[in-house]
C-alpha cells in the first residue's frame, strides 16, 4: 500500500475512537486580526476557476485573501484527513465530499454551517438541491458543508463518431449495449479508444465508477446486516466486465487513469464513450478546453438490473473546528456557494463552467440553459434518481451508492481498488482481487457486528 494511502487510511480509521472532544482546542466563532485564510481543495476544473477569480472579486469585496492548495483527489483525500483528524489547524475551509461530512460532523471535527446560511437571507439556502443538503446533512439535522458542485454519473459520447458507424445511444443504455458500442468504435492505429473508464486506485477514482456497475449487476459491499458480499457472482460478475471492457477497449494506461486523464482523453476526442461524473459536462462544451465541444451525447448511467445506476456526489466546502477565522471563512464560502459565484463564472469564463448540481435557480437561468442544454435535464434526472438509501437490488446497512458510509470503507475500498488496478494492469487477476477482498470485507463486517 502505497505510503500516502497508509496515511490516509490511518487517518480515516481515528474516525471510529469517537473523539467526543475533537476539534474543541483551536476553533473560535471570531477571526485573528489577519485577514489571510487558507483553502485546500481537489484539483478539478471548477477550482482551478475559483482560484483565477478570488483576488479580483471576492478579495477586493472583502479585504480578505485566500491562499489556495490544489492537489489531485488522492493526494486531497490523504491531506485533509491528516489535518482535520489530527486536529492540525492547518487549514480554514476545505473541500470535503459526501462521504467524509456526516462521519466528522458526528466526531464534531467540523462547524455546523446551517446557522450562518440562514441568517443571511440573501444566500438563499433554501434555493440548494436537496439531495445535496441531505448529503451533507449530521445526525443533528444540521448542514456541517455547503456545496460547491453536485454530480450524479453519466454516460458521454462522441456523437460524431457514433454518426459515422451508423450507431445510435439510447438514452437508458444497458452494459451490454456499451460493450458493444466499445467494441465497434475502438480504433487502436488512431490511437482512439472505445471507452474511457477509471483505473487509477483509490476508493472515490476506480471504485466511484465501479461500485456503480456492482449495483446494477445486483452485487454489494455488505448486506443489511453486514454479510460481506465481495467475492460473491454478481460483485465477481461486474468487476470482471468492469476490467475486461477497460482491457479490451479502454484507454492507454488506464491502470493510472483518474478522472483528469479520462477528462483530458475524451476531450481531445481520443475516446469514442466516457462514464462518470456529471460535472465533467461544463468544460467539454467549453471551446477553449475541450476539442469535442458541441460533439458530446449524454446518457442516463448505463445499467443492468436496476433502472438507474448514477452515483450522488458533492464536493462541498467544510470548516474545520480548529479554524480560528471562522468568520472569514464563513464569508469564502458563502461566496464561494452563492447566486453571485455562478453568476461571475459565467459572465467572465462562460455559462457551460458554472458550478451547477446545487441550486435549483441555476436551471432557469437563460445563458445556463442555453449553454448547458445539452446535459442539464440528464444531470438533474440522473441527482433526482440516485438513492443512497436503496442503490441496488437488495437493503443495504450504511447509506452511500459509490460508497459504504462508515469511516472503515476509506481503507478497504482504497485497498481493493489496488487489487482490481492490478489486475487492470495484467499483474493480478479479479478472483484473487476479491478474495482478498473477502478477507478484509469481513474484518470491517466483525467490527461492525459489534
Amino acid at each position: 500500500m502505497p505510503k500516502k494511502l497508509a496515511i490516509a487510511a490511518a487517518g480515516l480509521l481515528l474516525l471510529t475512537a469517537g473523539c467526543s472532544g475533537a476539534g474543541s482546542t483551536g476553533g473560535s466563532s471570531g477571526d485573528s486580526g489577519d485577514n489571510t485564510i487558507t483553502a485546500l481543495m481537489v484539483g478539478n476544473p471548477q477550482m482551478e476557476d475559483i482560484q483565477k477569480l478570488t483576488a479580483e472579486n471576492f478579495t477586493k469585496q472583502t479585504g480578505i485573501t485566500v491562499k489556495f492548495t490544489i492537489l489531485p483527489e488522492n493526494e486531497l483525500r490523504d491531506k485533509v484527513t491528516q489535518d482535520v483528524a489530527n486536529q492540525g489547524g492547518q487549514y480554514d475551509v476545505a473541500t470535503v465530499g459526501a462521504y467524509e461530512v456526516p462521519i466528522w460532523a458526528k466526531n464534531n471535527w467540523l462547524h455546523e454551517l446551517s446557522t450562518q446560511a440562514s441568517a443571511d437571507s440573501a444566500y438563499d439556502s433554501a434555493d440548494l438541491l436537496k439531495p445535496m443538503v441531505d448529503s451533507l446533512t449530521g445526525e443533528d439535522g444540521k448542514m456541517y458543508a455547503a456545496p460547491f458542485y453536485g454530480e450524479s454519473s453519466f454516460l458521454m459520447y462522441n456523437k460524431e463518431m457514433f454518426a459515422a458507424k451508423g450507431l445510435t445511444m439510447p438514452e437508458h443504455p444497458t452494459w451490454a449495449q456499451v460493450a458493444d458500442f466499445a467494441a465497434k468504435l475502438n480504433d487502436k492505429p488512431a490511437g482512439v479508444a472505445g471507452i474511457c473508464l477509471r483505473g487509477l486506485p483509490g476508493w472515490g477514482e476506480l471504485f466511484a465508477p465501479l461500485t456503480t456497475v456492482v449495483n446494477t449487476y445486483g452485487g454489494t459491499w455488505f448486506e443489511k446486516d453486514w454479510t460481506p458480499k465481495v467475492n460473491s457472482p454478481e460483485f465477481t460478475a461486474a468487476t470482471q466486465f468492469y476490467v475486461d471492457l477497460v482491457k479490451k477497449y479502454g484507454e492507454a494506461g488506464a491502470p493510472q487513469a483518474g478522472f483528469t486523464e479520462c477528462l483530458n482523453t475524451f476531450g481531445q476526442g481520443k475516446a469514442a464513450m466516457w462514464y462518470d461524473a456529471t460535472s465533467a459536462a461544463g468544460t467539454l462544451e467549453d471551446k477553449n478546453a475541450s476539442k469535442v465541444a458541441g460533439k458530446v451525447g449524454y446518457a442516463y448511467a448505463p445499467v443492468n438490473k436496476t433502472e438507474y445506476s448514477g452515483w450522488l456526489w458533492t464536493w462541498a466546502w467544510a470548516m474545520p473546528k480548529t479554524t480560528k477565522k471562522a468568520d472569514a471563512a464563513w464569508k469564502f464560502i458563502s461566496w464561494a456557494t452563492s447566486k453571485d459565484y455562478e453568476k461571475l463564472v459565467g459572465e467572465k469564463l462562460g455559462w457551460s463552467r458554472v458550478p451547477s448540481g446545487k441550486r435549483t435557480s441555476t436551471y432557469s437561468i437563460p445563458q445556463y440553459k442555453e449553454s448547458a442544454a445539452a446535459f442539464a435535464d440528464v444531470t438533474l434526472g440522473s441527482i433526482e434518481h440516485a438513492n443512497p438509501q436503496n442503490p441496488g437490488v437488495q437493503p443495504r446497512p450504511a447509506l452511500g451508492v459509490q460508497f459504504v458510509g462508515i469511516p472503515e470503507f476509506a481503507d478497504l475500498g482504497t485497498k481493493v481498488s489496488q487489487e482490481v488496478s492490478a489486475s487492470i494492469a495484467g499483474s493480478n487477476t479479479v478472483d484473487k482481487a476479491l478474495a482478498d477482498g473477502q478477507k478484509l470485507a469481513e474484518d470491517v463486517a466483525a467490527k461492525q457486528k459489534k
